[in-house]
């Protein structure tokens, strides 16, 4: 009976075995070639108390196709996160200490893309018992920065022990951190023509949380070079006697709008919601009661509920003078 011989060891070009973590390792380069997604950038660390910090990075271009993300903390892989999440809080770390983090992209095919740059950051040191929370910013201020960024400003919270973070909140979900030196920030990758509601809550070390700041709202610019706006289109107001007759054409927000606030004299009076089954496609029509006396004049203006839960921009505003 003829044997077959073992296998030979593969070898490198040196002449060195390669074991087989080396071959994986290689074979995970492979997958990681230059058609996969782009290194993440934008990466920033942010210690919001002695035993956590807050990971942030951009979000990554549609082109990238990407599907997931991995967090790295000193090379080693400490969190996964779908594709939708761009912020990370680590956590059970120690006081007073220096950590390093990177980030990777993956694609739906399973490719990598090379690490971030890497960001340092030091966990402050810790307070024993510390159950007291800090103020809340007295002041929030806004303003948008172009159709997809808007610039966030407050006024410093104190807290017995020091704020060691601010944390900005749209929608009652935290979308960033800041140091607690820092009195404002930019926010990117927003969504042009849309309105937004912002508050911001100080943080000391221990992780206790103050209320909300004072709430700000900011709407962003159209950005007509980024496909169809969020406003209602060709929006129409005809006084009749005793109401007014609105007719507008639905804007183009990824689904069937059916709900939209309505403004008169800069001032929201009421919700208009179609539903279920009359929706409408294109143009909407509405008929509003006015028991206002003739002659009244009425500024008026309509926005749509977006699918993310958010106000879309203004339409046109509309002078009527009401009729008997």
């Amino acid at each position: 009976m003829r044997r077959t011989p073992p296998p030979r060891p593969l070898r490198a070009a040196l002449g060195a075995t390669l074991t087989l973590a080396a071959l994986a390792a290689l074979t995970a380069c492979a997958a990681d070639g230059p058609d996969g997604p782009h290194a993440p950038v934008g990466l920033t660390a942010q210690a919001g108390s002695a035993t956590s910090v807050h990971v942030m990075w951009n979000s990554a271009p549609v082109a990238d196709r990407v599907s997931g993300w991995q967090v790295f903390q000193s090379g080693r892989l400490v969190r996964e996160l779908p594709a939708d999440k761009t912020m990370v809080d680590i956590t059970d770390l120690a006081p007073q200490t220096a950590y390093a983090f990177t980030v990777r992209a993956k694609d739906a095919d399973g490719r990598r893309s090379a690490p971030s740059a890497t960001v340092d950051v030091t966990t402050p040191v810790a307070r024993a018992e510390d159950r007291r929370a800090p103020t809340a910013p007295p002041t929030t201020t806004g303003r948008a920065e172009g159709p997809r960024t808007v610039r966030l400003d407050w006024g410093p919270a104190s807290d017995d022990t020091g704020v060691t973070a601010y944390d900005v909140y749209q929608g009652g979900v935290r979308i960033h951190t800041s140091g607690g030196a820092e009195r404002g920030t930019s926010l990117g990758g927003l969504q042009p023509g849309t309105a937004y509601a912002f508050t911001v809550r100080a943080r000391d070390g221990a992780d206790n949380s103050s209320p909300d700041g004072p709430a700000v709202a900011v709407t962003t610019p159209a950005d007509p070079g980024q496909g169809p706006g969020t406003a209602p289109g060709a929006f129409t107001a005809t006084a009749v006697p005793g109401a007014v007759e609105l007719g507008w054409t639905a804007p183009d927000t990824g689904r069937a709008t059916s709900e939209y606030e309505l403004y008169v004299d800069d001032r929201p009076v009421t919700v208009i919601q179609f539903g279920t089954g009359a929706v409408p496609s294109g143009r909407a029509a509405y008929r509003l009661t006015a028991s206002e006396p003739a002659g009244t004049v009425w500024a008026l203006k309509l926005r749509a509920r977006l699918p993310d839960g958010n106000w879309g921009a203004f339409s046109e505003e509309r002078r009527i003078t009401l009729t008997g």
